[in-house]
C-alpha cells in the first residue's frame, strides 16, 4: 500500500474551499408524522435478538447502543419536520446535528471539530513521520 505524504494531503486539501455555502431549503408540505422520519426496522430486529440471547446484562446494554447506528434517517422529511416544529424542538434537532442551520453553531456544538480530529488521526496513522 502506497504511503500518502503530508505534501500530497496538503495538495489535495488545496482543491477545496473553506467557504461554507449551505443549500437553502424551502419547506414543502405539512409536518410529517414522527414515525416517517427514520427506518428502525433493522435496529428493532437486532434488539429483539439481543434481548432473546443469554448474554450478560452489560453486553446486552452495549449491543443495544450499537444497534442504534443502523437507524436510517430520511433527511428530507426531517427538514420538513424541523420547519414545522416548535423553537424548542428545532434547537434540540440542531444540537443533534439532524439539521445544520448555522456553520458557527455547528462549530460550537463540536461537529466541525470531528473532521479535524479525523484528519489528525489519519495523518498519524498513514503518513510518514
Amino acid at each position: 500500500m502506497k504511503q500518502t505524504t503530508l505534501f500530497e494531503i496538503e495538495q489535495e486539501e488545496e482543491k477545496y474551499s473553506s467557504i461554507v455555502d449551505a443549500p437553502v431549503y424551502i419547506p414543502s408540505g405539512k409536518k410529517p408524522h414522527h414515525l416517517e422520519l427514520c427506518d428502525v426496522s433493522k435496529t428493532k430486529k437486532l434488539i429483539k435478538e439481543i434481548d432473546e440471547s443469554s448474554i450478560s446484562k452489560e453486553d446486552k446494554e452495549f449491543l443495544k447502543y450499537a444497534a442504534q447506528r443502523h437507524i436510517v434517517f430520511n433527511y428530507q422529511l426531517i427538514a420538513n419536520y424541523y420547519a414545522n416544529s416548535s423553537k424548542d424542538v428545532q434547537e434540540l434537532m440542531e444540537k443533534s446535528a439532524l439539521i445544520i442551520i448555522d456553520f458557527n453553531k455547528a462549530i460550537e456544538n463540536g461537529f466541525v471539530k470531528i473532521c479535524e480530529d479525523l484528519k489528525k488521526q489519519y495523518l498519524e496513522e498513514y503518513c510518514e513521520k
